[in-house]
């Protein structure tokens, strides 16, 4: 056989090997739309198959880079670019984008990237990974790695996450065995220096191997399976450490708290974050709307219908959430965001009508979600705010009483939605809840007052996920019972769809925490809105009314006015009637960090050097060591003694939150060392008073008061902070005596 046909045969087994390497590659992108916000992974797929091709055909450098330039430009200007591409305000746009994350990389935030710079970042990556791939499958022929880490990556995934893995393996399974086939016998023929024949090689091996692997496959997953012999070890792994595993099946699925636009799948524990994302500037307090979504999948929520924006003439926002019927008050705000919120989305309260800024931009609404968008990047990147022109509504008890027929169809198609799915008991505790009530808005009331009376618990630490086949509202209502808003929210929003009220969830900002410090006009004061006040809540339709915000979730109140309508007059009631007495926000207590003191333990480099004929006797040598060792067996020991005297030194206040929250934990670290054990199952509250019991006082019981009001309401008042520093050193004080 010729030479040159030798070596085009050969070819040909690279060409296999490379596009099963291709194929494995695959199998790490697709997870990524299940495991994290990522959206439109087929781009990704799309890319990485470009730059494998371009490898593949060895295309010279000057001309590969070029084209894989181009493919990942209009990738990202396809995902994240408003203006039209290669125009000047698309080439402004592009580099504000890569200026503003330049900026980021230099101060240095990594954790505040633009998704326009993730994904440009990621699809440099993907770039990067096609040629190592090349190298490694092809020039040297190194395969196995590469399928032993593929499935690892499958199987963590599909163990921890809500990936669902089952298809993954075995076409990892098929593709693998492929390969390594390809690659065996390419390397046995290196070894004897013999050049592949393609027509014997593919009818003696290559056709067997293609024709057994699908019937080998197909016996093994059809085949009877044993029983484990061993007990899962992911519960016991996950359980032993804070924050470990991420995904469906247990109580330690960790996030961090904030609004995010993935929904799909509820549930798990959140870690906190006090970081601001805007600073809103109002004559009152109230709810910040961003979205709404209306369908559910027993596991969370998504929308029935893809995004629809239509521009905003002059900042006109075309957004009636409730009809002229509804009394209102004209109100204006300012919202600011800070650097490194990253929003391309508007947060507005209820009856918006303009939004304006001081530079020229295009607000674009959907109007079924609600969401506004804007042309630009980020809003801070707006001169940082803009101005909202709304009329707050009242809305009249009375009116909501009498509206209880006579649905718009379209209304009722999209938000009676419920999965077939869903247990029967959900629908029958709907029901039982609402037996008495003979009118819409009776009903709701029920349902809303229900988690506050039957002993639900907010938290957002060792919150349950639903397991394979269990749906989210059901194991919140009859199992766990304990949650934070996203489980009492979409929990209402089913039980009221059961008894054919049409409903949709609803995300956003609460009111955030009021600033004193900073003196405003008029009534106009300042919220100092974080990633902490991402919430969600209910909407619930009121024919002849429209839209009409509840609140479920124990701990908060509903922001908007409901009153009641006497002999021509109206009577507030919202303010009692709203006002919850539910448990309040936990967190799990941590033991406060233990310094380190670090002592020193070899001489001086410099000086050993000098005099290196000196050697340090051996008796010299154990005498500093056991005196080291006996030091900070007393530090360790003594350690309580004197950090408490370190920490009321350090804290002879409390300016801010942290140094509050730093304090306390310290001080429940204290009592706990001194004998004071808080046993798993109990509150802080149950705890404090069992302090105070052994103690003689109520001191703990007071501080612990402030701490939940400071912290989880975010009510702050300079009397209580004076008033919970007065506690905390009164009982370290104490302690040290």
């Amino acid at each position: 056989m010729p030479k040159h046909q030798q070596i085009t045969q050969s070819k040909v087994f690279s060409v296999l090997l490379y596009v099963g390497g291709f194929l494995l590659l695959l199998e790490w992108l697709y997870p990524l739309g299940d495991i994290s916000d990522t959206g439109n992974v087929i781009a990704f797929v799309l890319f990485a198959g470009f730059c494998f091709l371009l490898s593949l055909i060895k295309l010279t450098r000057w001309i590969a880079i070029p084209l894989k330039t181009i493919a990942a430009v209009v990738i990202l200007d396809g995902l994240f670019l408003q203006a039209t591409i290669t125009t000047s305000a698309w080439f402004q746009e592009f580099y504000l984008q890569l200026q503003y994350n330049i900026q980021l990389i230099q101060q240095p935030v990594f954790t505040a990237f633009t998704p326009f710079f993730r994904t440009m970042l990621f699809l440099v990556l993907l770039w990067l990974i096609s040629y190592l791939l090349y190298y490694w499958l092809v020039v040297i022929n190194r395969v196995f790695l590469f399928v032993l880490f593929t499935f690892i990556y499958i199987t963590i995934l599909d163990t921890f996450t809500t990936y669902q893995a089952n298809g993954a393996i075995i076409r990892a399974l098929v593709i693998s065995l492929f390969v390594l086939a390809v690659s065996s016998y390419l390397n046995q023929m290196k070894r004897e220096s013999i050049r592949p024949v393609f027509g014997k090689w593919f009818v003696s091996s290559l056709l067997p191997v293609l024709v057994l692997l699908p019937i080998l496959t197909a016996v093994g997953f059809a085949a009877p399976k044993f029983e484990p012999k061993w007990p899962d070890p992911v519960p016991f792994l996950t359980s032993t450490a804070n924050y470990a595993g991420f995904g469906e099946g247990g109580s330690d699925v960790t996030k961090k708290v904030g609004y995010g636009e993935d929904d799909s799948q509820l549930g798990g524990s959140f870690i906190q974050d006090n970081t601001t994302v805007f600073i809103a500037e109002s004559p009152r307090q109230h709810y910040w709307r961003i979205e709404s979504k209306d369908e559910y999948t027993g596991k969370g929520w998504e929308r029935s219908t893809e995004l629809d924006y239509h521009s905003q003439a002059n900042g006109e926002i075309d957004l009636n959430l409730f009809t002229s019927e509804v009394e209102t008050n004209e109100l204006e705000a300012t919202i600011s965001y800070t650097s490194g919120a990253n929003f391309t989305r508007a947060v507005y309260p209820y009856g918006t009508r303009t939004i304006t800024s001081s530079d020229p931009v295009d607000y674009l609404l959907d109007q079924e979600t609600g969401i506004i968008e804007t042309e630009h990047a980020d809003l801070q990147q707006m001169n940082g705010n803009y101005q909202i022109q709304y009329d707050y509504p009242s809305f009249s008890i009375t009116q909501l009483k009498e509206n209880n027929h006579n649905d718009p169809t379209e209304i009722t198609d999209r938000y009676l939605q419920l999965p077939n799915s869903l247990p029967d008991r959900v629908i029958e505790l709907a029901e039982n809840i609402t037996a008495e009530d003979n009118n819409r808005y009776d009903k709701t009331k029920s349902i809303e007052r229900y988690f506050g009376a039957s002993g639900f618990e907010y938290k957002t630490e060792d919150v349950a996920v639903p397991a394979r086949g269990q749906d989210y509202v059901d194991q919140f209502l009859f199992e766990t019972q304990v949650g934070y808003c996203d489980n009492f929210s979409t929990s209402m929003v089913v039980m009221l769809r059961a008894l054919d009220i049409p409903t949709r969830w609803v995300k956003g900002f609460t009111g955030g925490q009021l600033d004193d410090s900073v003196v405003q006009p008029g009534d106009i004061k300042t919220y100092e809105v974080t990633n902490g006040n991402a919430h969600s809540w209910v909407e619930v339709y009121f024919p002849e009314v429209g839209w009409v915000p509840f609140e479920p979730t124990v701990g908060f109140s509903n922001s908007v006015n409901f009153y009641q309508e006497t002999s021509g007059e109206q009577t507030d009631t919202s303010t009692e009637e709203d006002t919850m007495n539910g448990e309040e926000q936990q967190q799990e207590e941590q033991q406060p960090e233990e310094q380190e003191k670090q002592e020193e333990a070899e001489q001086n480099a410099s000086s050993a050097q000098e005099n290196s004929e000196f050697i340090m006797p051996l008796w010299l040598i154990l005498g500093m060591f056991v005196v080291l060792v006996g030091a900070a067996v007393t530090l360790y020991v003594t350690r309580y003694k004197w950090m408490t005297k370190w920490m009321l030194h350090r804290y002879d206040n409390f300016a801010s939150m942290q140094d509050f929250e730093h304090g306390y934990h310290y001080l429940l670290g204290k009592l706990q060392h001194d004998g004071m054990k808080k046993a798993s199952s109990q509150t802080l509250r149950e705890y404090a008073t069992t302090v105070d019991k052994q103690l003689g006082t109520n001191q703990m019981t007071q501080l612990t008061e402030i701490y939940e009001q400071i912290l989880y309401r975010k009510e702050t008042a300079p009397v209580q902070v004076t008033e919970a520093h007065r506690l905390w050193k009164d009982m370290l004080n104490k302690r040290l005596s």
